[in-house]
């Protein structure tokens, strides 16, 4: 079965080439456990080739294999370094285990004050920034390096070498090899608002986001969170969604279900403990939240995802 549905796609694959005619498309579907040949936890997608001579009918792929077929036709490796390049209020960047600058877009190497990108290529942050905020992106970037761990929405004060200041919202995601371990980390900070302007001054906002990054497990209340920043309810409300596009009670929900499904992924915790540890004192209640949010149980995601899962 394997063989001829691999045949099928060869044949379908030398039709694309032959004939720019052909239609293909996709829609994405869920498989049952006892599809497990093709993986576990995997994505499949339906696809159907077909041409105005032949019809090669329906087979089943995992979206791993259609994106393996298309970069393995790539010319260099694909870092996306060039479409980020477009963007001025936008610094990318990829780095490997050492925190080392590998790819980064001329935003960044602008931001530094330098003109070339090989001035940052093979520097770390701590080398590149002032004390104390290149410590700082160190220590982020050992944090993810060491332990795994992304840094999502992470509002922060940028300084430029042109004297000016900015918020920006910074997101850096692990980089894992064939076996998962940390090979690096790939990063992006956005602008709030564009470096050269006077903005306003978020660092109220970024107390409160480091409380509930910090105080997830406890009970928080927006009026509470309100209060500790200096604001009303509705000026707090309004400032958060201003930069996140939502809620005070989103953002906390948010916080909790990231916390939840590491939790279900790197530890062996009855799921009553993760629900606690995540700031819900009724495990039915996480339960429903979990299904609601991410499309499964706690179970059922840890067995699809979860350390043990193959």
């Amino acid at each position: 079965m394997a063989k001829e549905t691999s045949e099928r796609v060869d044949n379908a694959r030398q039709s694309v080439v032959a004939n720019p005619q052909v239609c293909a498309t996709f829609s994405e579907v869920s498989f049952a456990k006892h599809h497990g040949h093709i993986g576990r936890g995997a994505k499949r997608r339906l696809v159907c080739f077909s041409t105005g001579d032949y019809d090669f009918g329906t087979i089943v792929v995992t979206v791993s294999q259609l994106q393996m077929d298309l970069f393995s036709q790539f010319a260099e490796p694909f870092t996306g370094e060039t479409l980020f390049d477009r963007f001025g209020d936008l610094v990318f960047f990829i780095k490997n285990s050492r925190g080392e600058y590998v790819v980064v877009n001329q935003t960044l190497v602008t931001r530094c004050g330098l003109h070339d990108k090989n001035e940052l290529i093979g520097r770390r942050a701590d080398e590149l920034f002032p004390k104390p905020l290149g410590e700082s992106y160190r220590e982020q970037d050992e944090r993810v390096l060491r332990h795994g761990r992304a840094i999502l929405d992470q509002l922060e004060l940028h300084f430029y070498v042109s004297g000016g200041r900015g918020w920006c919202l910074t997101n850096k995601l692990p980089l894992r090899g064939h076996n998962q371990q940390v090979i690096g980390l790939v990063g992006i900070s956005k602008d709030l608002q564009s470096a050269s302007e006077r903005g306003e001054d978020y660092s109220a906002i970024a107390g409160v986001v480091r409380h509930i990054q910090k105080n997830f497990a406890d009970t928080l209340r927006v009026k509470d969170l309100a209060k500790r920043a200096g604001l009303s309810g509705y000026q707090l409300e309004q400032r958060i969604r201003k930069i996140f596009q939502f809620t005070a009670g989103q953002l906390i929900q948010k916080t909790r279900m990231e916390a939840a499904v590491q939790k279900l992924v790197e530890t062996a915790d009855p799921i009553a403990r993760v629900a606690l540890d995540c700031g819900y004192s009724d495990q039915s209640a996480f339960t429903r939240q979990f299904r609601q949010t991410i499309g499964l149980s706690p179970s059922e995601y840890r067995t699809a995802y979860g350390k043990g899962a193959t």
